[in-house]
């Protein structure tokens, strides 16, 4: 692929990544007579104090993880390994990544196995043991094309073609007498002009001619789109205009796009786009199908990798937009190059970052209505090769294409291929995929919630916000695929769910629920629903605390010692299955065991009340004679810490 270690873009551009750290609320903050309640730093005073839960541990350790605090989340994974092996396979990730960042490789990589095995097929885990396997799905792709030599390729590179009406458009190395004049010090051989040939009945071609003596100049010229009446093209050249070669910081002469219109046979009026740069390439131009969108290739500020494909608006006035990167749906950190939109709205383009057979692949996407593109798909063989294939177009009309390709066998460095459709492409099922966000506690929407939509192996691919009613909508996915969706708003803690979106077409609403990460309390509010805590259990008619008690208790506990004014009422429920006056008792001897623990672990006995109500206060049917389920019971076997007073 001589010629095209210039036009394939091989610039690499750093992206920098920047991270702020989130400031840290006060548990004991009040405003207006209400108490704002840090649950992460509670149960991070609690840990200090030697209780442990695998909800305590499972929330600190991925508080940590999404704040980038890495070092803290392998403490608690750690903490949260030795007391449960109950949690989901995403843990066995998160921790292998948390061991990373304190340079514990070898357990690290045990997590990553245990990973491999839980998961299933995610492929965060292939990538990480180096055994994706993409070849399975390239080889049902391929077979959907015939292919052989169009007939004009020389000894020299011959490559990127456009059509034309009734004739393909390409850039040839070879000189128009058939000898070199000039060379380009890069590749050996001459400087890449247009040439353009008639096609045949078979879709072979004739014999070449040069396309202009306007258009071509001493230096290269490439990659043409023409509009559909033939009297605008854009094309690529080096950085020149007759008499002035700009070269960029380094002395070196890039690429831009340029523009020339057909008055009276002839192309006039050159000139180059209004986002071109003596700093970086652009190149590659290619029309949307409205051709109200002008596609091309660049390493520009903003590029993903070491070239990436961009759209422009081409305003009525013939004025352009500010270029977009097609985002990484599409774009690697590799190269992606040599785009082409077809009448069906699809986007083929080469790539050496999407998994392939060797070298540039070429790839397709299909444009959806709000300007975005499908999954990525490989064409397959023989379109692809192990060696660079690339600027495929087709015409669908004839199911006729060409491909430009340096594969064993060829005339030159580069050679044009003719290529047939046999069968069309298969496209992958698509889901549409939203959801709306609600609080956990209120239950009520939330609004502005940043919810970021993840592939299996964690490449983000979405963010987006929740609208006035709460609702997010990320628009097509794949059919039965695994993502991941991230909750991110001030105030709540961040949080992450998976989804698996539905096998046929169709839409997957996913309902997600956020906590707040401060707890707003007042007088009359039950500290109990705030940790969620619904029994403190007791052994069979006893009323010592239990070492699984005294963990819930503490959490009260931290709350009043946070807050030295709150006063609570300590209220203890059985539910109906004993007598009233044996419930009645029991009650009343748990609420005052409940009493005592918390005042000789540090609160005031003044700021404490007891009470048990046994089954007088049901929160639902079961009362006596009603035959019940045990979590229905379950529901009135509670204790509840009423606060009464906050002055």
């Amino acid at each position: 692929m001589k010629n095209n270690y210039i036009l394939a873009l091989l610039f690499s551009c750093l992206v920098f990544q920047l991270s702020a750290q989130n400031k840290d609320n006060k548990a004991d903050k009040e405003y207006d007579n209400y108490a704002y309640i840090d649950a992460i730093k509670t149960y991070e005073r609690l840990f200090e104090k030697g209780y442990k839960s695998q909800d305590m541990l499972l929330k600190l350790a991925n508080a940590y993880y999404f704040n980038g605090d890495l070092t803290n989340a392998a403490k608690y994974y750690k903490a949260l390994f030795s007391v449960t092996t109950d949690f989901t396979p995403e843990c066995f990730y998160r921790f292998a990544q948390s061991l990373k960042a304190i340079k514990e490789y070898g357990k690290a990589d045990k997590m990553m196995a245990k990973f491999d095995k839980e998961s299933g097929n995610d492929s965060r885990a292939k990538l990480a043991i180096n055994q994706k396997d993409y070849l399975a799905v390239i080889k049902e792709n391929s077979g959907r094309y015939s292919i052989k030599d169009a007939g004009i390729n020389s000894k020299y590179s011959d490559y990127g073609t456009a059509f034309n009406n009734n004739k393909i458009i390409f850039a040839t190395a070879r000189d128009k007498n058939g000898f070199v004049k000039s060379k380009d010090p890069w590749t050996g051989e001459g400087f890449t002009n247009l040439y353009e040939s008639n096609v045949n009945p078979d879709g072979t071609l004739s014999a070449a001619k040069q396309l202009s003596r306007s258009l071509n100049s001493k230096y290269h010229e490439s990659t043409p789109v023409f509009t559909k009446d033939g009297k605008t093209v854009y094309f690529t050249r080096n950085n020149y205009v007759p008499g002035k070669r700009g070269k960029d910081s380094r002395n070196t002469t890039l690429l831009k796009i340029y523009k020339a219109d057909l008055e009276a046979d002839k192309w006039t009026n050159i000139v180059e786009l209004p986002f071109n740069s003596d700093n970086f390439s652009t190149a590659h131009p290619t029309l949307s199908v409205d051709e109200k969108l002008l596609y091309f290739a660049s390493n520009m500020p903003g590029t993903l990798g070491q070239s990436d494909i961009y759209k422009v608006k081409i305003n009525t006035d013939g004025t352009f937009g500010t270029p977009e990167n097609l985002g990484n749906s599409i774009n690697t950190e590799g190269r992606e190059t040599f785009p082409f939109i077809s009448a069906k709205n699809e986007l083929y383009f080469a790539s050496d970052g999407h998994p392939g057979l060797g070298g540039l692949d070429v790839f397709v996407a299909t444009g959806r209505q709000d300007g975005s593109f499908s999954t990525v798909v490989n064409v397959g063989e023989p379109l692809n090769s192990s060696k660079d294939d690339f600027g495929f177009i087709i015409d669908y009309e004839s199911k006729v294409g060409y491909i430009t390709s340096n594969r064993d066998g060829g005339v030159g460095g580069d050679d044009i291929y003719l290529v047939k459709e046999v069968k069309p492409l298969n496209y992958p099922c698509e889901q549409l995929l939203n959801g709306i966000v609600s609080d956990l506690e209120t239950k009520a929407i939330v609004v502005g919630v940043k919810v970021s939509l993840f592939d299996s192996s964690y490449k983000l691919l979405q963010t987006t916000l929740t609208n006035k009613e709460g609702k997010f909508d990320f628009g097509q996915v794949a059919c039965d695929t695994k993502y991941y969706i991230k909750t991110e708003k001030e105030q709540y803690i961040t949080d992450e769910i998976s989804t698996i979106t539905a096998a046929d077409v169709g839409r997957t609403i996913v309902p997600i629920t956020i906590e707040k990460r401060l707890k707003k309390v007042t007088i009359g509010d039950d500290l109990a629903k705030a940790f969620e805590i619904k029994t403190i259990y007791f052994d069979l008619n006893k009323s010592d605390i239990r070492p699984d008690a005294a963990l819930e208790l503490s959490k009260i506990l931290d709350v009043m010692l946070q807050n030295p004014t709150m006063k609570i009422d300590i209220r203890s429920h059985t539910d109906s299955r004993q007598t009233d006056e044996y419930n009645k008792k029991l009650s009343e001897r748990r609420a005052i065991s409940t009493k005592e623990w918390l005042v000789i672990n540090g609160i005031d006995t003044t700021r404490l009340t007891a009470k048990g109500y046994g089954e007088s206060q049901l929160v639902n049917r079961c009362a006596d004679g009603v035959i019940c389920t045990e979590e229905e019971h379950q529901e009135n076997r509670r204790s509840e810490f009423v606060i009464v007073s906050m002055k």
